[in-house]
């Protein structure tokens, strides 16, 4: 694999950053677009609600594609379809129109990131799996904390909508890249419909993965207001903290993948969920104990992050002929798991506070890790192939 590998991986990385950007940066641009259509910022919050909703249902169906028919001819038409809905959402010239098109940025982002994985995960060296997976996540992780700066630097000089065309231009390079970087991807032995064959277990085996996400975000969604209402945080000091935990983050994602290569996937992934639990009643305890708070969120990240990249190598390396549809269903649970974590964050904080939230966000880690141990049976249409 060698030089042609890594060149590969890096195609993969830019990509993952370039979509996360696309999801990360719409948050500071809300004010600016409600001015620009008359629409509330509850309005426009549907912008992020419809994507991560059409997201979630499509990235199942592509996966199953990917698996029968090959990823390289997906990932090309979600780049396609990325350079023409980031146009729309440039020009939209109504707010109807504004989120039709962030559906089509949903539908195309489903099509890319999850066959990203799973493309990665077939030509990773069978003993740098984790690494490979952690290098390809960092990508969408930088985006993370890069992507809010890189918005609101452009908006300030060229506007809102020159964001949306910058997206657009480097959507259609990568598009081409892609299409020649994958033009020899190996070929899958899937032959499932696609609701047969190991959905079960896919399910199961993601179950994991959706108590994670509501872990991580049932907190994450409203750590600012939680450090402005509890601390007294600046408006500075809160954008420090979310730098702490991004840089804990991609630290973490690297850093699991690295120990997933040399530990193995089910004994980094279950550790790490186990740190995870203590650490987020460490954030409760210590809570209002103010610069400690710092480190406290880069830990938070770094372990609940190193455990996702070792959960992901983990579904690789379990579902060898269905990659694409169990990394579409992984990440169609991460968003389930965000959902439900900041319905039940908003849930917990009307009845008991910001300071309980980390306690109840312990109690979903735990749960990840019952559900982590929990082996469900492959079908006998998995063990024929």
């Amino acid at each position: 694999m060698g030089e042609r590998g890594r060149v590969s991986l890096g195609i993969g990385w830019i990509t993952l950053f370039l979509i996360g950007i696309d999801l990360f940066v719409v948050s500071p641009l809300l004010p600016f677009i409600s001015d620009a259509y008359q629409v509330s910022s509850a309005m426009t919050g549907w912008m992020v609600t419809v994507f991560a909703i059409t997201y979630a249902i499509f990235a199942p169906f592509f996966g199953w594609l990917s698996d029968k028919n090959g990823r390289r001819s997906y990932i090309t038409f979600g780049l396609v379809l990325f350079v023409i809905s980031n146009i729309l959402t440039a020009f939209a010239p109504s707010f109807f129109w504004l989120i039709i098109s962030r559906i089509l940025v949903g539908l195309s982002v489903a099509a890319i990131a999850p066959l990203l994985y799973a493309i990665i995960g077939d030509i990773a060296p069978p003993n740098r799996t984790g690494t490979w997976l952690s290098i390809l996540a960092s990508g969408h992780l930088t985006a993370l904390w890069a992507g809010a700066p890189f918005g609101t630097l452009l908006e300030h000089f060229l506007g809102w909508r020159s964001v949306f065309v910058a997206l657009a231009i480097m959507g259609l390079i990568l598009a081409v890249v892609n299409f020649i970087t994958w033009r020899n991807e190996p070929k899958s032995n899937s032959t499932r419909n696609l609701l047969g064959g190991n959905l079960l277990r896919i399910f199961g085996s993601v179950s994991v993965t959706a108590s994670w996400a509501i872990a991580m975000y049932a907190l994450y969604v409203y750590l600012g207001a939680a450090l402005y209402s509890e601390i007294r945080f600046s408006s500075s000091e809160i954008a420090t903290a979310i730098i702490f935990y991004g840089i804990g983050a991609v630290i973490g994602s690297l850093t699991g993948g690295q120990l997933t290569d040399r530990f193995g996937e089910k004994k980094i992934s279950k550790v790490t969920l186990i740190f995870l639990t203590l650490v987020l009643v460490c954030l409760g305890i210590f809570f209002t104990s103010g610069i400690w708070i710092y480190f406290l969120l880069f830990l938070w990240a770094l372990v609940g992050y190193a455990g996702f990249t070792s959960y992901t190598a983990r579904l690789v390396v379990e579902y060898p002929n269905d990659r694409g549809s169990a990394m579409a269903w992984n990440m169609t649970a991460l968003y389930i798991g965000i959902t439900l974590g900041s319905m039940l964050g908003g849930f917990v904080i009307s009845k008991w506070g910001y300071t309980f939230l980390p306690y109840v966000c312990s109690i979903a880690a735990i749960l990840s890790f019952v559900l982590s141990t929990q082996k469900v049976k492959e079908t006998k249409m998995e063990s024929a192939v």
